[in-house]
């Protein structure tokens, strides 16, 4: 049965992360009322292994693969994949970005004084963390605390829960936005899945989505889609923009496992401290794993024995800028190889990272298997969306990290809060 909400509201957001998260908290603050299409649900996190399955791990929805067998894990929750990222925070290539007539400047500053953003202690790094970090700089690495979307003073030392959905309001996601939206008159919706895109000619009027079965229309004079690298893309084709999903980035990483007799380990927030080495293509951090993930790791490729070692072990992830290419088919599918380029520049990661782990005492180093990580510029600037991320078609936005342009490698959040202050401006006038 199709039913139509008729009440009144100022926006249609699809998506409530950092970008739909972030417009929605903005435009209330100007006094506008935006309406929050969030295809998961809103339970109060629980740090639990149940709970972030369900968040991220659904085949088809949180979990998806490539056509090479790489991982894409999506938070479908409200706050999205903010809730369960490492909550890292680099500044936005602004170089790039004023390319295409976007400054992100200001609203980077201004994100950076309203969130709890810092560099992480020392005091809150696990000590496989420490040893990796001496290591690197023994090597002559700048291997540097990074900074971090963090209440350090309410974090719990040795948790690993930041990867499951902090529970005890010490990561920082874009739920905390959503709630204060929602305080100011905003409305939510959860487990509304955004189906298509409503244009009256050329002109976007709503958004159709289904809940719980049943087909439900809503209507807004803007139309902002906010569904993440795939989900964005999908819905721009409903609205006739068939060049969105092509060309696009996935950030490919994978984690450098070193075996150290003797060691202790403990549980701290990933992505502790690194090095960006921007020259050859890639990041390096520390990573350190729950043991369900890191068991999952090791047997994925075939380290058996490795998985029961889990105390004994410490990681370092490599995040390389992978080329553009592939397409978004139309099922959803990611249809995109690592580059010959792509994986030269991961192993010289590799070999990096397996020197640092040894010389921390590592006596087995192995690596796991590649994960996409973030995929984005499936709807850029200059092609799909203006500078102001307008769409060819009026009243229809766009806000996440499928706008961004050239290929990344880095976290984007914080770039994607600085594009979602600027573009409230912009809708509120």
């Amino acid at each position: 049965m199709n039913t139509s909400t008729t009440q009144e509201f100022d926006a249609i957001i699809v998506g409530s992360g950092p970008g739909g998260g972030t417009l929605a908290r903005e435009l209330t603050l100007r006094g506008q009322k935006p309406l929050v299409l969030e295809w998961g649900g809103n339970e109060p996190l629980k740090g639990s292994v149940g709970q972030a399955v369900d968040i991220l791990g659904t085949p088809g929805k949180g979990m998806l693969f490539t056509t090479e067998g790489l991982a894409m894990a999506r938070g479908i929750t409200t706050g999205g994949g903010s809730v369960v990222y490492c909550g890292t925070a680099f500044e936005p290539d602004h170089e790039m970005f004023r390319r295409y007539g976007v400054d992100l400047a200001p609203d980077t500053q201004a994100a950076r004084q309203e969130l709890p953003i810092r560099k992480i202690d020392a005091a809150y790094m696990a000590p496989q963390s420490l040893l990796i970090q001496k290591s690197a700089r023994d090597l002559g690495y700048s291997w540097e605390n990074l900074d971090k979307y963090l209440v350090q003073e309410n974090c719990e030392k040795g948790c690993y829960r930041c990867y499951y959905g902090c529970p005890n309001r010490a990561k920082w996601s874009s739920r905390w936005y959503m709630e204060e939206a929602v305080q100011n008159g905003a409305k939510l919706l959860n487990r509304a899945k955004a189906t298509q895109i409503l244009m009256d000619g050329d002109k976007a009027v709503g958004v159709a989505y289904k809940k719980y079965g049943k087909e439900h229309k809503a209507y807004a004079p803007k139309v902002i889609i906010s569904a993440g690298g795939i989900g964005t893309p999908m819905l721009l084709r409903t609205a006739g923009i068939k060049e969105a999903g092509y060309n696009f980035f996935f950030d490919p990483l994978f984690v450098t496992v070193g075996v150290v007799p003797g060691l202790e380990g403990t549980g701290e927030m990933p992505m502790a401290a690194g090095v960006h080495i921007k020259e050859e293509g890639f990041m390096m951090t520390d990573m350190t794993l729950h043991q369900m993930m890191h068991m999952a790791f090791s047997a994925q490729v075939l380290r058996l024995g490795s998985a029961v070692t889990h105390r004994n072990t410490m990681g370092i992830m490599i995040k390389a800028k992978d080329a553009l290419g592939g397409e978004i088919t139309k099922r959803g599918i990611v249809n995109k190889r690592l580059s010959k380029h792509d994986k030269a520049s991961l192993n010289r990661g590799f070999e990096r990272a397996k020197q640092i782990l040894k010389n921390a005492g590592a006596t087995t180093v192995y690596k796991t298997w590649y994960i996409a990580a973030h995929p984005g510029g499936t709807a850029k600037l200059g092609e799909v969306v203006d500078a102001n991320l307008q769409t060819r078609h009026e009243n229809l936005y766009v806000c996440d990290c499928s706008v961004i342009p050239e290929a990344w490698g880095l976290p984007p959040t914080l770039a994607i809060i600085a594009m979602a202050k600027r573009l409230s401006r912009h809708l509120a006038g």
